[in-house]
């Protein structure tokens, strides 16, 4: 849970981090007691061979920087991030003739002008520039075996990431080679026989030290012969040695669309050798003789804040460097590694497991989609965890669309924060899988939003509050991108804020509470201002807006009132009046809110049987009725409007929808999807369609997600709804194991979160559920259910009580 915000600049934390100082952050949940490591085939995912391509590499990560390790013999290659490397500088992209546009705008939409509508919006309300700033790679640190063949440019894989191993590298024979991701201690590491040595190489990230650390050994002495160097493909990019044992890759970003680069940056690279010696030639680290290596590795770049890029990355990377070299890799490691096992190992998972289960990941992969592997899918929940904890900490930048790994300056779609949907599924997994403190990025981030979304709500809209469209990026801009087919969407903070809530409602701190509560308030502000009267039906709508992406066939994208608009701003409008009395505020504006969701359009099941997309019965006739999106069933999943209980005409519509969209999607859409039928109570169904993710058609060889290409927001939804199947938080009620499918008859699974702030623990065989265990971190009432049985308890805080059977007995209170 967090508490009281501190007046200390991300920039200013990670300087005093890197200088060995203690920085205290707000405690976002009780620390849980690590538990035991579970097989090593459902937290280990291994290779028989080097990485031919970025998509076959192992990502490591501390919250803020990151490497993607290869596991090279003769050559290594360690493709470097740190998350605030983005291209341009600070922008205000609002266009100052959107408000006297939209009225107009408004009029073509309530008369069925779509595309007249849409062109006036290309013209005069899309933002300026109309693309945002994209996510950048740093470069990469080589380690190449002194005396190795030269070798060629690197390949483009099949998925347009970069490769890195060279053919004639991959051809070499391999002895005793095997390079591997150890997820519950976070080592990335490779080994392998040469010249009758054995060679160990690992690699972790420390989010304490601030630096990521190699060390390489051999079990002959002086064995360790190698050459360091920096390599980068952005435009303003050097390499210099400094120090005796130190090159550094230093230089500025890229502009962006028309946005000045900004940022200065520098990673630099230590080489400490036990035995042998290191020396400088000609910018690169010359390592002779040496028994051991350790190379510790720092990246910073000036960026303070979306508005301020004064930082030092020198003062800063010098500083984690000279901090970190008398601790030694053995104490770095340690710490490293203890932190993340207070994370990871909150939570434990068991399917079952097959004899494949010991078999390379790539293999499994391969057969992911016909094979028994129930473990695979433990594998895939528990790398999604992992990757999560190694992308999203406190005081790091939020995960984006690729996490924090990356490796070209310009990735698909930027790289950006894609908040229709990727940003706020990257976060799904966190807080029922226990990773509270990895949401804290994301509430920094909407801080920030609520500060540049006001002046675009004031510039674009004449409206108070503030607002956000599809997509935002390391500056924080909120204004329409793209084209209006895509950006011309203005409920994207609005449904960032329902994390603000989700995070509160897991964790049950007012304190926190009524730090994020004039977010949530003023968000809903902007829409009480911007609201337009259907004048066919009387209703409230979003206008203009559009169901994302899609296209409803009658010339554009754009409309009024789409469905997802309105159950997001239910959830938003509910949450703003229920924060403000649980605080005791603004009880006039609570009522306002009330009153104001009450007005909003409601659901409409159309002529097919089918939840209507858009406020008119268009859904037979868009342009793709297989569209990725599935933006009007938001009420389904990740809210709880519309449920098998609770709405059971809705949720048949919902149904409906589904089934014409099909099972197969992008890998974010596929893993909605799963969530979807979770919600819906169909365990086979979503089983079926998990299989299909977690097989070679949306999975990678290294595990990430293929959308394709690689967005990382497939892996986290994939894992939550992992998780949906088996517990879920809906209605007031803890839901025992609601979409259980026949492929995991037996199992467990301890540590997950429900809302109401309780952990649960529960085990099922046979099908049925044997004994759950809940302990809440408040007194009050605790409501289970299990099929038609539910059990309400008293409990005390941290007090927790056991039921077994399906009966639910109590056995213990």
């Amino acid at each position: 849970m967090t508490g009281p915000t501190l007046d200390v600049s991300r920039r200013d934390a990670i300087a005093m981090l890197g200088t060995g100082a203690s920085l205290a952050l707000p405690a976002m949940s009780s620390a849980a007691p690590a538990r035991r490591a579970a097989p090593t085939s459902d937290t280990t995912l291994w290779y028989a061979q080097p990485a031919t391509s970025w998509v076959e590499a192992l990502p490591i990560g501390n919250g803020r920087i990151s490497a993607m390790v290869h596991g090279g013999t003769e050559r290594e290659h360690l493709q470097l991030n740190e998350d605030t490397m983005w291209a341009g500088g600070p922008y205000d992209p609002a266009s100052p003739d959107a408000l006297a546009a939209l009225p107009e705008v408004r009029a073509h939409v309530f008369a069925g002008r779509y595309a007249e509508a849409q062109a006036l919006i290309g013209e005069k309300v899309m933002a300026r520039p109309l693309r945002q700033m994209s996510y950048g790679t740093v470069g990469t640190l080589v380690i190449e075996r002194a005396g190795a063949a030269a070798g060629t440019p690197p390949a483009r894989s099949p998925s347009g990431m970069t490769g890195i191993v060279t053919p004639a590298e991959a051809a070499l024979p391999l002895l005793d080679y095997r390079r591997d991701l150890d997820l519950d201690d976070a080592v990335a590491g490779t080994r392998w026989s040469s010249g009758g040595v054995n060679y160990r190489r690992e690699v972790i990230a420390s989010p304490s030290d601030q630096v990521i650390a190699v060390r390489i050994t051999a079990d002959r002495p002086g064995a360790i012969d190698v050459d360091l160097s920096l390599i980068s493909p952005l435009k303003q990019a050097g390499v210099e040695a400094q120090r005796k044992d130190e090159i550094v890759l230093l230089g500025a970003n890229d502009a962006g669309s028309g946005i000045p680069g900004a940022l200065r940056f520098e990673a630099r690279v230590k080489a400490l050798a036990k035995g042998g010696k290191v020396d400088v030639a000609n910018d690169r680290l010359v390592v002779r003789g040496a028994d051991e290596l350790v190379i510790l590795i720092a990246m910073a770049t000036s960026y303070r804040r979306f508005d301020d890029v004064s930082g030092d990355p020198a003062a800063i990377t010098r500083g984690q460097i000279d901090a970190a070299v008398p601790r030694g890799y053995a104490r770095i490691a340690k710490d490293a590694r203890d932190a993340h096992h207070t994370l990871f190992r909150r939570v434990s998972l068991d399917l079952g497991r097959s004899p494949g289960a010991d078999r390379p990941t790539d293999r499994r992969i391969r057969d992911g989609e016909t094979s028994g592997d129930p473990s695979l899918a433990t594998l895939y929940f528990n790398y999604a965890r992992y990757m999560l904890i190694a992308c999203s900490r406190p005081g790091s930048q939020p995960a984006n669309l690729q996490g924090i790994w990356n490796d070209v300056p310009n990735p698909p779609w930027g790289g950006k924060y894609t908040v229709n949907i990727n940003t706020q599924m990257n976060y799904w997994p966190a807080e029922p899988t226990n990773l509270p403190e990895c949401v804290a990025p994301l509430i920094a981030m909407v801080r920030d939003l609520a500060i540049t979304g006001a002046r675009t709500a004031r510039t674009m809209y004449g409206a108070r509050g503030w607002v956000c469209h599809h997509n935002t990026d390391l500056w924080r801009a909120t204004a329409p991108i793209d084209g209006p087919a895509f950006g011309m969407w203005p409920t994207g903070g609005a449904w960032l804020c329902t994390h603000l809530w989700d995070h509160y409602d897991y964790n049950r701190n007012t304190a926190y509470l009524a730090s994020v509560y004039p977010l949530i308030r003023d968000a809903a502000l902007f829409f009480v201002d911007v609201l337009q009267v259907d004048p066919r039906s009387g209703f409230l709508v979003t206008n203009p807006s559009l169901s994302p992406e899609n296209n409803h066939g009658h010339g554009s994208s754009i409309c009024a009132g789409p469905t997802m608009d309105m159950s997001i701003l239910r959830d938003l409008f509910d949450q703003a009046a229920k924060a403000a009395r649980i605080l005791g505020r603004d009880p006039e504006l609570s009522e306002q809110f009330a009153a104001t969701r009450a007005r909003l359009a409601p659901y409409r099941i159309g002529s097919a049987g089918q939840l209507q997309e858009w406020q008119e019965d268009w859904d037979a006739g868009a342009k793709d009725i297989h569209h990725r999106h599935v933006s009007h069933l938001y009420g389904v999943y990740p809210s709880e409007q519309i449920g098998l209980r609770s709405a059971p005409a809705l949720a048949a519509a919902a149904k409906q929808s589904l089934n014409t969209r099909g099972d197969e999607a992008t890998g974010w859409a596929t893993a909605w999807r799963i969530a979807l039928w979770a919600r819906l109570g169909d365990g086979n169904r979503a089983h079926h369609i998990l299989r299909f993710l977690i097989g070679p058609k949306r999975t990678y060889p290294n595990m990430f997600d293929a959308h394709p290409p690689f967005q990382i927001d497939g892996n986290f939804g994939g894992a939550a709804a992992i998780a949906e199947m088996l517990t879920s938080s809906v209605d007031g009620e803890i839901v025992l194991l609601p979409a259980l499918p026949d492929a995991w008859p037996s199992g467990s699974i301890t540590g997950l979160r429900a809302r109401g702030a309780c952990e649960v623990a529960l085990s099922w065989s046979t099908g049925e559920l044997s004994k759950v265990t809940v302990k809440p971190l408040n007194s009050g009432q605790v409501r289970v259910r299990y099929g038609d049985v539910v059990r309400s308890i008293t409990v005390q805080a941290g007090r927790q009580f056991s039921l077994l059977g399906p009966s639910l007995r109590v056995v213990s209170t």
